[in-house]
């Protein structure tokens, strides 16, 4: 397996991922449909596939284009506010891109339709659309936290810690500012902040971690830890995701 990161809008990421040996790819939520042509172009690979995390417009407003550039498209989603769709997906559902396997896990909250993808692969990759960021996680836009808990936890954590997470945006210097905000003593992030920081001065992307990184700095990862309980002032880890999401909010508008 390939992943070639196509930046897109202000701070999207697109992800064209390629099966080496048959050199068919899928697209991961192709907002802007002519960047992904020329890609696919540019990489001599064929496109058959669009794996859309979620329904907002930065992630699936480009499908209708694209399936009009592209033709006999697989658009795949949970939601049936899609564009495009023509391949409805669910929790553990499996598919193929080229050899590759892709395995669907729903992950509601963000949005009631969230679908994350697997990629297996040494290591596997995990494309997380906004349900989890490096350092952070999707507002909980259409969820509450027990549905963010049993994403981020039940479900995404529950994958090797050595897959590699692709999400939906570049939002880890400021993810950062707030993890470290609720942990100043874990020498994780600060480690992840210079690291960041290296790669953005560089105009480079700072995916992809691990699962098993996100453990190490991710605040709303880390949830079950007694410092992060204390920070929050709460026994239940599904309370402390809540009071997390809720700081966070008001975090980002003081800073």
């Amino acid at each position: 397996m390939k992943v070639h990161i196509l930046p897109a809008l202000s701070d999207n990421y697109m992800y064209l991922v390629v099966d080496e040996k048959t050199q068919e790819a899928a697209i991961i939520d192709p907002v802007e449909p002519k960047k992904v042509v020329e890609a696919v172009k540019n990489h001599g690979v064929k496109l058959t596939t669009v794996l859309t995390t979620h329904h907002h417009w930065d992630h699936a407003g480009g499908n209708e284009e694209l399936a009009q550039l592209v033709k006999g498209l697989t658009v795949c989603g949970g939601d049936d506010r899609i564009g495009a769709l023509n391949k409805k997906v669910g929790h553990r559902d499996q598919m193929k891109v080229g050899n590759l396997d892709v395995q669907c896990l729903f992950t509601p909250c963000h949005t009631s339709g969230h679908i994350c993808y697997v990629v297996s692969g040494q290591p596997s990759a995990v494309f997380t659309g906004d349900t989890l960021f490096v350092a952070g996680c999707g507002k909980f836009f259409e969820g509450r936290p027990p549905e963010m808990y049993k994403a981020l936890i039940d479900i995404l954590g529950k994958l090797p810690h050595d897959t590699l997470v692709y999400c939906g945006h570049e939002y880890t210097e400021n993810n950062l500012k707030y993890a470290v905000h609720v942990e100043p003593q874990n020498s994780e992030i600060h480690k992840q902040i210079e690291f960041a920081k290296s790669k953005r001065k560089a105009n480079e992307p700072t995916v992809p971690s691990t699962i098993g990184d996100e453990f190490k700095f991710n605040p709303f990862m880390r949830v079950q830890e007694e410092s992060i309980k204390k920070y929050a002032g709460k026994s239940d880890p599904v309370d402390v995701m809540g009071f997390l999401r809720r700081d966070k909010d008001m975090f980002k508008a003081k800073h």
